[in-house]
């Protein structure tokens, strides 16, 4: 289909999105990104955070921890260690994996305190968001 991207989002438990759509918003370790219809193949590890995804019919977000996304000229792949949409996130659900991670992160430093804290931001930012 020309001018769409297809997408598909993938967790261990199901596969929550398949299909053809105008862009995909994903937060990267390196910073976010957009992807669009022809984008330049790329691989890159997802942070936690929301993918946004635009099609004809509106907005979507999923939230995502972990993972990576692949863009082939196929289109874009992202296996998230953990997935789910939006809707389904409740600040309260997060709050004890909130304090969990921030009691890891005491511990830490260098490289592995540097993924913890993205972990972290991105937690409270999903949770700052609902």
């Amino acid at each position: 289909m020309a001018g769409k991207l297809h997408f598909s989002l993938v967790s261990p438990e199901r596969e929550l999105f398949s299909g053809d759509v105008n862009q995909v918003d994903i937060p990267g370790t390196e910073g976010d990104l957009g992807v669009l219809p022809d984008h330049s193949p790329l691989m890159a590890a997802i942070r936690t955070g929301a993918i946004t995804v635009y099609s004809d019919s509106g907005e979507t977000q999923y939230f995502v921890q972990g993972g990576f996304a692949d863009v082939t000229p196929a289109g874009l792949t992202v296996l998230a260690e953990k997935a789910m949409p939006m809707g389904d996130v409740s600040a309260e659900g997060l709050k004890s994996e909130i304090e969990a991670v921030a009691e890891t992160l005491k511990g830490l430093e260098g490289e592995a305190a540097l993924a913890v804290r993205q972990n972290l931001d991105g937690l409270n930012a999903i949770v700052a968001g609902l």
